[in-house]
């Protein structure tokens, strides 16, 4: 959720600034603001809304300047709109924020008994005028800053500019992630690397409590008790051509259709095609010994460790607990002895998720992160990591990010599997062997995306929806009606098959779709069982299995698709593809936005 975007550059930075903030869209925003050092000082631009109308008001108003930052809000304190955008400014000072400052009140409350008026409602404002309080005093602006951090409570990752400063900008973090780039004579800092690919493949990311003085020579870090220290610059290897649309419509589709090169590219640092063999990166811990795997995440992460769970219990006969990161440490849960918990994100900086991964590190067990940007917070934190591959995800809604999610944790699977002697291996042969095969017959669900925009029309005119399944098709229920929720605002929930006679039957009429993910598998005829019970009460069902499931209870649906016959250890992937599609087709009838959908943000950097 929002994005920061600095510049420090040889000429005017306002058109760099606005393209960089562009490329920050996906992470959600409903208001943008750029600040730039002027001849007359301090001068900002700032709008409700997309960046369309930042654009049309630079037109109009064009800034000047060598030296800016810029900010695309996502609403906390203040509803969006001009005045709570920002940048929030001063004479002297000008900031951008994202996260929250929690003790934001008492500051105000102070500031403005000392004589300061603050103009917008958002927790931010305060940190301008707090270090221009202290310039007043005299401070000089690496003093008055370091002040201004040391009163500050809660999450932050700040850009702050000063007027009669041509040449300096300070970047300080507390729980919010910031790079830092390096170009020749300019410097840069971002929310992500997104933001400066095409600026620069040098980044150096701050750690926690850093803050840095960035001047267009260079950059001096400080951690938080003001030492100067050195971190490391790393290569990016993004670049501003990875975020195209490819040709699609939307990032969205272009994602889904990404999928079988993106999970055989993850499959590939894992499989050995030759011998049907996997290995993994050195890990924190002996999986044979392992007593208990705690799996943390949220949103559609979080369906990727449900599902896991079943592959960890059934296969490699493990016992795993499973708990959305938001909820997590306030259950004070013991930990066991020589655990390892694992946490899954996108991003890399969810902040519930990075607070779980902290919380599980402090109770002495051993972290892994499943992540898909590899020199995030969560993956510097963690004692080891396995990436996914799936490259840059623009759309909010996750849906590439999800399937390699799956990849890895699969993989993760047989590979505990076979170092507890729960499979042999010739299991693991055909477990690879399965795997392999996911990249191909995932081509061939996207051939069924024509006949799923068919059946779309029919959900766009819904006003509830119920997606069913059991066992790791459960999993993909839950994250099919999310993925309707998400992106078309059609009410949508996903229950195990076996829970509807506990209650959502008496939701059904013919009036409400209900999509049964039931591939060929031990639980098929249970689900059969409740497929003939929504039907019965005037359901009309959508049925997602394979041809093998689909000759069998095809003729009872109202609808079916028959995807590939596979090993029921992939089925999930697969049937990941059909509910992602449903959705997106759903939405783009409905006229919604797509890729930024109302109220969401990519990353979820505070709690």
């Amino acid at each position: 959720m929002c994005g920061i975007v600095g510049i420090i550059g040889k000429d005017g930075v306002a058109s760099h600034l606005l393209d960089a903030l562009k490329r920050l869209e996906y992470r959600g925003y409903d208001s943008a603001g750029i600040a730039t050092l002027g001849s007359g000082g301090i001068e900002r631009r700032r709008a409700e809304g997309k960046l369309i109308n930042l654009a049309t008001r630079l037109t109009h108003e064009p800034l000047a300047g060598s030296i800016g930052i810029g900010h695309t809000r996502w609403a906390t304190h203040g509803v969006p709109n001009e005045v709570n955008a920002h940048p929030h400014a001063t004479e002297k000072v000008a900031v951008v924020h994202n996260g929250i400052i929690e003790n934001f009140q008492i500051l105000r409350d102070e500031l403005e008994t000392a004589g300061h008026r603050l103009a917008s409602d958002t927790d931010t404002e305060v940190v301008a005028h707090l270090i221009t309080k202290y310039l007043e005093d005299g401070l000089s602006p690496e003093d008055a800053t370091q002040k201004t951090l040391s009163r500050l409570e809660g999450a932050f990752a700040l850009g702050i500019i000063f007027a009669g400063e041509q040449d300096l900008m300070i970047a300080a973090r507390r729980g919010s992630p910031l790079a830092i780039g390096y170009g020749d004579g300019e410097m840069f800092i971002g929310s992500d690397a997104m933001a400066l690919a095409p600026l620069t493949q040098q980044i150096t990311y701050l750690e926690e409590g850093d803050w840095a003085l960035v001047r267009g020579s260079g950059v001096s870090v400080r951690d938080a008790d003001g030492t100067v220290v050195a971190r490391p610059i790393q290569e990016t290897s993004l670049s501003g051509a990875l975020t195209g649309k490819g040709g699609h419509e939307h990032f969205m589709l272009k994602e889904i259709y990404e999928q079988p090169q993106v999970i055989g590219d993850t499959l590939h640092s894992f499989v050995n095609p030759a011998d049907n063999t996997l290995t993994l990166p050195e890990m924190p811990v002996d999986l044979a010994a392992v007593p208990k795997i705690t799996l943390c995440a949220c949103g559609t992460a979080f369906y990727a460790a449900l599902t896991a769970k079943y592959w960890f219990e059934q296969i490699a006969r493990v016992p795993v607990e499973v708990d959305i990161a938001s909820e997590f440490r306030y259950r004070g849960m013991v930990m066991p002895e020589g655990g390892l918990a694992i946490f899954i994100s996108q991003s890399g900086e969810t902040a519930d998720t990075l607070a779980a991964l902290r919380y599980c590190r402090a109770k002495g067990q051993k972290t892994l992160s499943i992540i898909n940007v590899p020199e995030s917070t969560i993956a510097r934190e963690s004692d080891a990591v396995l990436p996914t591959y799936a490259g840059p995800e623009i759309g909010v809604a996750s849906t590439k990010a999800f399937t390699t999610q799956l990849t890895v944790l699969a993989s993760l699977v047989v590979v505990m599997a076979r170092a507890r002697g729960a499979i042999d291996g010739n299991r693991e042969a055909a477990l690879a062997a399965a795997l392999l095969e996911v990249p191909k017959r995932v081509a061939e669900v996207l051939n069924h995306d024509e006949r799923l925009r068919d059946l779309a029309a029919e959900l766009a005119a819904a006003r509830d929806v119920l997606f069913l399944g059991r066992g790791t098709s459960y999993a993909i229920a839950l994250e099919g009606a999310l993925k309707l929720k998400e992106i078309s605002y059609i009410h949508a929930e996903g229950y195990a098959a076996g829970e509807m006679k506990h209650g959502p039957i008496a939701l059904i009429n013919d009036g409400v779709p209900v999509i049964v993910i039931a591939p060929t598998d031990p639980l098929l005829e249970k689900t059969a069982s409740n497929m003939q019970e929504v039907i019965a009460r005037g359901g009309r069902v959508f049925f997602l299995s394979d041809t093998a499931g689909a000759d069998t209870l095809g003729d009872y649906a109202a609808h079916t698709i028959a995807l590939p016959q596979v090993d029921p250890f992939v089925a999930p992937i697969l049937h990941a593809i059909p509910v992602q599609l449903l959705a997106y087709h759903t939405a783009v009838l409905k006229g919604t936005d797509v890729d930024q959908p109302r109220n969401l943000a990519k990353s979820v950097t505070v709690e």
